[in-house]
């Protein structure tokens, strides 16, 4: 606990717990759309029930944190690769700050050739990205095709759905949103305990606002395009992460 004494644990905590809660808005647009599905009764329940696995899972997998770790490192590669770029190139996967920090030009060359060959290595993290924005994309725009649908019957159809069924999709996105947050975690702070308060925290707040932010995005037709729409570009950024294109979180 010698964490608490230090000013810079404190003020990776505020910053990674603001940081959570704008990374988990999409996760909130997310739930909100796919939970209008059920009954008005369940609507609650399993809002609070996603939010809270989604706390979980972040926990979870900051605690198999040399897990965390493993998944970035290369399962196969596409085509072949030279041995000696491969290590420098999966450095810069980890941390791309790395080709901005070398003064040297000769390391700068390797490292450039080393970034044009790093869409090969393929890890967990790319294949789960790239599984995650896949399926983000899909029922997004399975989502606007109900929307725009003037098919009464087949939007009366596709109200109602399973809270299983609700819980599951729910479950897949999770476990992408929540790795791509732990990994984001595990670069800002040094302490677990830091990167578990500030996950708490954010999931709290994210609980408290869910349920506004779900009943102003399904009483507002033009806000939930737009948050669809929102959630197709996010799936686009998880497939290009997934492939090795690096797209900075600050978009």
């Amino acid at each position: 606990m010698e964490w608490i004494t230090q000013p810079e644990a404190w003020i990776a905590l505020f910053t990674l717990t603001m940081l959570e809660i704008v990374l988990g808005i999409d996760n909130i647009i997310f739930i909100s759309i796919l939970v209008d599905r059920l009954p008005e009764h369940q609507q609650k329940k399993a809002r609070l029930t996603g939010l809270a696995l989604a706390m979980v899972l972040r926990i979870l997998l900051l605690l198999s944190i040399s897990w965390v770790m493993n998944a970035q490192n290369t399962l196969f590669t596409i085509g072949s690769v030279d041995p000696e770029l491969q290590p420098i190139a999966e450095k810069l996967i980890i941390n791309e700050d790395l080709i901005h920090e070398t003064t040297d030009p000769a390391e700068l060359e390797k490292f450039q050739a080393a970034q044009e060959i790093s869409w090969q290595l393929i890890s967990w993290r790319d294949i789960i990205l790239l599984l995650g924005g896949l399926f983000l994309i899909w029922k997004s725009t399975q989502e606007i095709h109900h929307s725009l649908s003037g098919n009464r019957e087949e939007e009366q159809s596709t109200k109602v759905a399973t809270y299983g069924a609700v819980l599951a999709q729910i479950a897949v996105l999770d476990l992408v949103f929540s790795l791509d947050s732990v990994i984001t975690a595990v670069g800002m702070a040094k302490h677990i305990p830091v990167m578990v308060i500030a996950i708490v925290i954010a999931v709290g707040v994210m609980m408290l606002s869910a349920q506004a932010i779900g009943e102003f995005v399904e009483n507002n037709p033009t806000i939930k395009m737009l948050a669809l729409s929102f959630l197709i570009l996010v799936g686009t950024a998880l497939l290009g992460e997934g492939m090795g294109f690096h797209i900075p979180k600050g978009y």
